[in-house]
């Protein structure tokens, strides 16, 4: 994905509130196929998720793609509940409340106290909020979809991309670190579920 549709994908989906009426332009149900091929992507994406997929995506639930404005895609399963979301073609990222359950199948990037106020107006997370004290980082590669933490705090407060790899933010330690892409609060985070 590149940097404009990240950058228009945080933004659509920070400003959006996600109103049923305005922001869905249709619902689409999944053919078994589908799912399958979304269900090995996932698992390609996210390996520590395997032994959890079946919670997540059973085999059996029918799963439907809701199709927002923008072209924002949020997959639901039966129950509505949202899961993972996309833009065009970009890759499935968990909504911060399967994350939540499962907090362990994203990298984790910790940012200091002091950026939480920004991480959660929506801001993107800056290479010095993640390589100062309280900060911490594990090693990931550019392009890698992220749960970033906060110091002190036991759940992610967003997910995101990474700009550049962890090694690059530590040497670099200017600009850009994390895309953020779906934060607390948020649109998405607000979205009731779709029946």
């Amino acid at each position: 994905m590149s940097d404009l549709e990240n950058l228009i994908l945080r933004e659509k989906v920070a400003s959006s509130k996600f109103d049923e009426k305005e922001s869905i332009s249709g619902v689409q149900q999944l053919k078994s196929s589908v799912q399958k091929g979304i269900r090995a992507r996932l698992l390609e994406l996210y390996p520590h998720l395997e032994n959890y997929i079946d919670q997540v995506l059973p085999k059996k639930d029918t799963f439907r793609i809701v199709k927002c404005h923008d072209h924002i895609e949020i997959m639901v399963n039966s129950a509505g509940e949202l899961l993972f979301f996309r833009q065009r073609e970009g890759p499935w990222m968990p909504t911060l409340k399967l994350l939540h359950k499962y907090p362990f199948f994203l990298p984790m990037q910790q940012v200091d106290k002091g950026a939480i106020r920004f991480v959660l107006s929506g801001a993107n997370i800056m290479c010095p909020g993640l390589t100062s004290p309280g900060a911490r980082m594990s090693g990931v590669d550019k392009g890698q979809v992220v749960a970033v933490m906060a110091e002190g705090k036991e759940h992610a407060l967003a997910v995101g991309c990474t700009a550049l790899s962890t090694d690059d933010i530590a040497k670099v330690n200017k600009g850009v670190g994390i895309e953020n892409c779906h934060y607390l609060n948020d649109g998405l985070w607000q979205m009731k579920p779709v029946k």
